[in-house]
């Protein structure tokens, strides 16, 4: 199949993407933020530290259809593309906002996988509102599908879930389980009986990380396929992440020029200096290329699925190694004040390391793809 023009990237996803922009810009997350967490910067010695998001502006992004987006019209939603969705992600990274939507659209992802019933029915809801979270990890060997530690017996859920992202920002989580030793996926709402909740101190303050123990858990069956749909899944999943990212590093690099046009030294703006010049260049460089990689995945997974997996790797392989150079490079250009709690250079900084190690850093990404040859 030939790929659309401009990765199918048309009038619908500009309007769309202009629109999160505005939205994001409107709401500034990260002066809520910053009041917030106040007192709970440090991982290690400040406070316990709560899992942050404006309420308000998630209800706004149900009403704007947003988490629809991804999910198929037969069970309620737009049903739109992986463009579409990776051009609300970029936005969201733009603005390091705190929200429980990214998440939710991994989730509708695997969701879509699964292609049963049941996992419909889970859609509807998702396309209603409610918010989703992935529990598919143990704690040794996590970057691997099968590496979850929680059991399942009839539909009952045991164990305990790692490294669960946004655990205190959404309603439901979708766990991956070993019953007889296949691997098999559940939903389960994080209030239900015998689910508990432990947090991880983490350095980014724009999300949360935790651990879900379940002890004899009722949770609904949606595949029993689970590594086979994870795997279908991933794809979507690193792509949405790396348009995280790209959208963060391009916020890095605007800012960073910005500064060194005002920030003076020996009588000259910063940015005349060759040694600020040439790495801000190279910021745009790796940005651009990393955004290029990330509109060619989501357009392969959209036209041409044989192909996704080498597509979503090499973009999230670009996204790790943009998100270091751009964040290291915004932290050192902008001196003393950029490592400095007072500026959001080291907020978007921490965010995306720690979108780096979500389902593998660069070095990881590279390995997976070379299987492929």
């Amino acid at each position: 199949m030939t790929q659309p023009r401009d990765f199918g990237f048309g009038e619908e996803q500009v309007m769309l993407q202009d629109s999160a922009r505005r939205f994001m810009e409107d709401k500034a997350p990260l002066n809520a933020l910053r009041a917030a967490t106040k007192g709970t910067e440090d991982p290690y010695l400040g406070d316990e530290r709560t899992g942050h998001y404006n309420p308000d502006a998630w209800k706004e992004m149900v009403e704007l259809g947003w988490t629809a987006l991804a999910v198929p019209e037969e069970a309620g939603g737009v049903g739109m593309n992986l463009i579409t969705a990776v051009a609300v992600a970029e936005e969201i990274g733009r603005a390091a906002m705190p929200t429980p939507l990214t998440m939710t659209l991994l989730a509708t992802f695997v969701l879509r996988e699964a292609g049963t019933t049941e996992a419909n029915q889970w859609l509807e809801r998702i396309a209603g509102g409610l918010s989703m979270t992935l529990a598919l990890h143990g704690k040794e060997d996590f970057l691997e599908t099968d590496s979850t530690q929680v059991t399942a017996s009839d539909s009952d859920l045991s164990g305990t879930s790692w490294y669960v992202q946004d655990i205190q920002k959404v309603d439901a989580v979708l766990v991956a389980a070993k019953d007889g030793g296949d691997v098999k996926l559940y939903c389960i709402e994080l209030g239900a009986d015998g689910v508990s909740m432990e947090h991880d101190r983490i350095v980014d303050l724009t999300r949360d990380q935790g651990r879900l123990t379940f002890d004899g858990a009722a949770a609904t069956k949606v595949s029993d396929a689970g590594v086979d749909v994870i795997n279908a899944a991933m794809p979507a999943m690193l792509t949405l992440l790396s348009a995280d990212t790209a959208g963060a590093c391009e916020w890095l690099l605007q800012e960073t020029a910005a500064y060194a046009k005002v920030r003076t030294q020996f009588d000259r703006p910063i940015g005349f200096f060759q040694a600020v010049k040439h790495p801000i260049v190279n910021m745009m460089i790796t940005a651009d290329e990393t955004r290029s990689l990330v509109y060619a995945a989501a357009c392969t997974i959209d036209n041409e699925p044989e192909g996704s997996e080498l597509a979503a790797r090499l973009a999230k392989s670009s996204a790790c190694d943009t998100a270091e150079f751009c964040a290291n490079r915004a932290t050192q250009l902008h001196g003393g004040i950029g490592f400095t709690w007072e500026h959001d250079v080291q907020i978007y900084h921490k965010r995306v390391m720690h979108t780096q190690q979500l389902f593998g850093d660069g070095v990881f990404q590279r390995s997976k793809a070379a299987e492929l040859f």
